[in-house]
This record gives C-alpha cells, structure tokens and sequence, in this order.
C-alpha cells in the first residue's frame, strides 16, 4: 500500500493508524503546492482533487478522506482495538466523534484560521466557534479519559492531529487541561512517534 501525505497534515492521522496496525505501507510525500509526488509523478493523477491522503491499496484502488481509511484500516486488522465493531453502539459513537472533529474542528474552525484570503474580523467568529467546541471537548472528557470512555480509539489520535494545529493559529490550549492530559497519553504512543519521526515533526 502507499499514503500519500503532507507532513502535519490530517493525513497524518492515517498514518498513526497505518502504523498501529502493522502493515506494510510507503508513505509518500506531497508537495502542497506543486502536487508533486515524491519519486515524480503528480499526486493530482492519484486524487483530482489534489488534497492529502490518499490510500492506493495493493491492486491499486485509492481511498480517500481521512475518516474513512482510518476505519478501514481498523476493519482489516480488528486486534489493534482501535475501532469498536461496525454495525455497534459503540462504533456509531466512534462515527459520531469521528464526523464532528471532521466537520467542528478541522473543516469548521482550523481551516478557516489558516485561510489568508478570511479577514481578520472573520476569522474571530471562527476562533469563538473554535473556543466552544473545546470547551465541550474538555466538559467530556471531565468524566471520560478518552473520547469513548476509558479506552483509547483512533477518534482520539484524530483529535490529537488536528488539535497539534493549535499553535498554527496562536491557539493557547492551556484553558483545556484534560485536553492537554490526552494529547500527552497519545503522543507517548510508539506509533504516534514513529509517524510523526517520518514526517519530520519531532526529532
């Protein structure tokens, strides 16, 4: 298999995955604003829309979208425990945080902030928007030390990535404690080191 990805990147959650789950796997670089692909070539013929990552499988089918190759990289080796079962309780919950660090905080808060064509008023609606999901975020996990309760699942290592893009955005995490306390756990995951060693984000 090869993913595609953009170092700090969402793809960078993934490859987390791709990595707790011990296949074998290239991870390819992207450049972000040529499309060109590590090796050569233009990523842009692995996904029209040009946008990390991208999963091609071994008879050469892409997935795309995070969310979605996160769980099904969870489906083809259940033993990691990452994902509950599908057709679950418990995995529609997953869904659940899955769609609203997707669509709250990546889609619906981060990425506004680094758009340079928002004006600046603009963007403060957004860092309010921002401020109200954390501090939901934060009111959950008073009572949960993970998003599904008291076991680690790869909603978590999402939230993990997507919430590395605080400091992009001169985001203080500070007023989120139990936030912080799992950001911690995560990143002192083997395979959250590991990926982030590939990708040149920590030494």
């Amino acid at each position: 298999m090869k993913l595609y990805y953009l170092p700090g990147a969402s793809s960078l959650f993934p490859h987390i995955v791709l990595v707790e789950a011990g296949l074998p796997f290239d991870a390819i670089r992207v450049d972000e604003h040529t499309k060109a692909i590590d090796g050569g070539g233009d990523y842009r013929n692995i996904n029209p829309l040009g946008y990390v990552p991208a999963l091609q499988l071994e008879d050469g089918a892409v997935l795309t979208e995070t969310v979605a190759i996160a769980q099904y990289v969870c489906d083809r080796v259940p033993a990691i425990n990452l994902a509950p079962p599908n057709g679950t309780l418990q995995r529609a919950k997953l869904q659940s945080w899955l769609n609203f660090i997707s669509s709250e905080l990546q889609l619906g808060c981060f990425c506004p902030l680094f758009d340079r064509e928002i004006p600046s008023a603009v963007k403060v609606i957004f860092r309010r928007r921002l401020n109200d999901r954390l501090t939901y975020l934060e009111q959950h996990l008073v009572e949960n030390a993970y998003l599904l309760g008291n076991h680690v699942s790869i909603a978590d290592v999402y939230l993990f990535v997507v919430s590395n893009w605080a400091r992009g955005v001169e985001l203080d995490l500070s007023p989120y404690p139990k936030l912080l306390a799992l950001r911690k756990r995560v990143s002192l995951r083997p395979a959250v080191q590991q990926a982030m060693r590939k990708e040149n984000l920590i030494a």
